[in-house]
This record gives structure tokens, C-alpha cells and sequence, in this order.
């Protein structure tokens, strides 16, 4: 099956809140969260989830996905009601944070009881949350299962399931427990909608088995990068050794405000950590086998600006919204083409600008010449002088 299968829908786009129909105070909530205008994606999916449609849309990163389908999915929830009534799937504990944080301050004059329920968190606090009154539960797909399974989340009620970063849920490692999830019964009323920046064919394939009659808001392929990040690389031959030397080059020679160093492996993170260290860095690593206490310390440390650098595995390449984030450099391309888009979209939140430098290898030549046909998008040659990526 192709996108062309799947034609877009015509969508009228709102361009103001105010305009949308929403609920006065769900409508509050949106302004006092800092939101004055929807970003396109707001303007597309908001009011046909008010209208409670099933919902396939792909956005660039950084440009207001979480607010879209987090402000689409409470303007049909009914405050009186302590039961469920959204439930939004996510890859990682950190993002379920993050959404959860957005949707208690959008649902804050609503009376918004909102739960994270991820691993690393003890099930029975969640358990105790949702029997005193949930509406909105966001979490990790296996923590989410547990509590239906033992029949304390209950679906009675649900209005809308959001898969959020769906191309990852609907990979090997979350595809069965996602199947598991959607295959529980739940009313004949509730929607289902699918959020991602890329929406490869296993996405598209499932939203035919399970979505019906949905909207569909899909971008071309030479859309899905955004517009403004400036895109380079350092080809180094043969050379693997050299990245390093490379990075603290590039250090002393640009200004950065906060940076993303991405690596696909924990020991490359560790190593990489010490490495950087040693030579006076102030900065931490961040890995999905990492002690959750301490991974949220670290996510803490990085979000206030204590720490100016991070390096991360792919547990980050996904929604994490650190706005200072100007420069991210791929110290490896990744395995998966997609998870290239996500890395970069780290910077240029919300479009601002933002630069991304990859080192590269004769052995990764290939792969960047892969992700540049795919998406339709051009990684120039680092200029020597670096003064014209200020991303400061």
C-alpha cells in the first residue's frame, strides 16, 4: 500500500483558537499555556477530533503535534466524568512526561485529572490514581496493558486512543503489545488517531486494519524535514578515530546554546561521556538502561540549562521538546532512516533555526545518501568557515 492509497483529506484550517469552537475553559487554557496562534497541524487535526473522528496525521517535529492531538482529545471530555476518556500510547517515560505536563496545564481551569503511567513507577500509584479519578492517562504501552489486563484502567468510557510517535509504536518492540491494546473492547464511540513526523507503510497499514473513516493529514516526502535546520556533513573516509578529534574542533570554533550528541549504542554514549569529559565538558549522558531516577535527573539537568550538552541513544531522537537546542550532531547515523528526521527535529523547535552535523564514514556514506533520496533533502558539505552555521 502507498500514500497515494490513502488521499488526503480537504481540511479547512483554523487559524485562530478562538475560532475552533472549543470550550471556554479548555479555550483559557490554550492562552495560558503560552499558545497565541495553532501551528498548522493545530489548525488541521483540532477541530475534527472535537468532532470525534478517527485522525491519521503526520507533522514535522517541533511544530505543535503534542498541543494538536492533546487539545483535539480534551475538547470532548467531560470533566464530571472520573473515568477515562483519553488514553495516549507513547515509546518512552520521558515523553509521557512531557505530554502529561502539557495536557495538566492545557486542562488546568477543567478540572483535568491526568495520570503517567510508565514502567519504573510503582503500578500500585497508579492503581491508587486511577480509582480516585482519572480523565486523561498517558504511558508506555507495556505499563498501560498491565492496568487493563488487571481491569483497573477502565475503557468504559474512553473516547479517544492516541498513538503518539506511531511509526516506533508500531515497530517490533511495541507492534504486539500496541495490537494487544487496541484489540481490548472498547465502546463502539471511541476514535482512534495516529500521530508521527514520518509515516512509513507498517503505519499505513495499520491505520486501514483499524481506523475508520479517518481524516488524514499527510505531508510529501520532500515536506517531512524542516525547513529550518541547515543540514551538513564531515565526510572522514576511513577514518572512525577521527570523530572525536572532530567534535572538539567543532566545539571551540562554534557557539552553541545546548547540543544533542547523538550515538546508537550505550557503551558509544559512555565512552563518548568520558571522552568529552576529560577534556573539561559540562555534560551528561542519557540511555534507555539507565536507572530512571536517573534519567530524569539528567533530562532535569539538561531542560534548565545546567548542562549545555547531551549524549543520547535513539531514547531522545523522539518529541522531547528542550527549546534551547540549537545544534545536534549524529556522531553515527542511526540504524532506522526515520529516526534521522526525529534527531535533527530536535532543533529548530516550533521553527526556530537550528543546525545538525553529521561525522560520516566511508561506511556511512551510503546510508546518507539513502536518507537524502528518501526525503527528498540535500546534507551539504561542512563549510570551513564555520562562522556561517552560527546557531547560537
Amino acid at each position: 500500500m502507498s500514500e497515494s492509497a490513502l488521499p488526503q483529506t480537504e481540511l479547512r484550517h483554523y487559524e485562530s483558537f478562538d475560532d475552533m469552537g472549543l470550550q471556554e475553559n479548555l479555550t483559557r487554557g490554550v492562552y495560558t499555556y503560552g499558545f497565541e496562534q495553532p501551528s498548522n497541524i493545530q489548525q488541521l487535526a483540532i477541530v475534527p477530533m472535537s468532532q470525534h473522528t478517527d485522525i491519521l496525521a503526520q507533522a514535522q517535529s517541533g511544530t505543535g503535534k503534542t498541543g494538536a492531538f492533546t487539545i483535539g482529545s480534551l475538547s470532548v471530555v467531560d470533566s464530571d466524568c472520573k473515568f477515562p476518556q483519553v488514553l495516549v500510547l507513547c515509546p518512552t517515560r520521558e515523553l509521557s512526561q512531557q505530554t502529561e505536563r502539557v495536557a495538566r496545564a492545557l486542562g488546568q481551569y477543567m478540572n483535568l485529572r491526568v495520570l503517567s503511567a510508565t514502567g519504573g513507577n510503582h503500578i500500585r500509584n497508579d492503581i491508587l490514581a486511577l480509582k480516585s479519578g482519572v480523565h486523561f492517562v498517558v504511558g508506555t504501552p507495556g505499563r498501560v496493558y498491565d492496568l487493563i489486563r488487571r481491569g483497573e484502567l477502565v475503557l468504559d468510557h474512553m473516547k479517544y486512543v492516541i498513538l503518539d510517535e506511531a511509526d516506533q509504536m508500531l515497530e517490533e518492540l511495541f507492534a504486539e503489545q500496541i495490537r494487544a491494546i487496541l484489540d481490548y473492547k472498547f465502546p463502539s464511540s471511541t476514535h482512534l488517531a495516529l500521530f508521527s513526523a514520518t509515516m512509513p507503510e507498517n503505519v499505513l497499514e495499520i491505520a486501514e486494519m483499524y481506523l475508520s473513516k479517518p481524516v488524514r493529514i499527510l505531508l510529501p516526502q520532500d515536506e517531512v524535514t524542516l525547513e529550518g535546520i541547515k543540514q551538513y556533513y564531515v565526510d572522514l573516509g576511513d577514518r572512525e578515530d577521527w570523530k572525536l578529534s572532530v567534535l572538539l574542533d567543532l566545539y571551540q570554533h562554534v557557539k552553541v546554546n545546548q547540543a544533542l550528541i547523538y550515538v546508537n549504542k550505550r557503551q558509544k554514549a559512555e565512552w563518548l561521556a568520558k571522552q568529552l569529559d576529560s577534556q573539561g565538558f559540562t555534560l551528561e549522558y542519557i540511555h534507555g538502561d539507565m536507572e530512571v531516577s536517573e534519567r530524569k535527573k539528567r533530562m532535569d539537568d539538561f531542560r534548565s540549562g545546567t548542562v549545555r550538552v547531551l549524549i543520547s541513544t535513539d531514547l531522545l531522537a523522539r518529541g522531547i521538546d528542550v527549546q534551547q537546542v540549537s545544534l545536534v550532531i549524529n556522531y553515527e547515523l542511526p540504524v532506522q532512516r526515520e529516526n534521522y528526521v526525529h534527531r535533527i527535529g530536535r532543533s529548530g523547535r516550533y521553527g526556530k533555526k537550528g543546525v545538525s552535523i553529521n561525522l560520516v564514514t566511508t561506511d556511512e556514506i551510503n546510508t546518507m545518501k539513502e536518507i537524502e533520496t528518501h526525503y527528498s533533502t540535500t546534507i551539504l558539505p561542512l563549510p570551513d568557515d564555520l562562522s556561517v552555521i552560527s546557531v547560537s
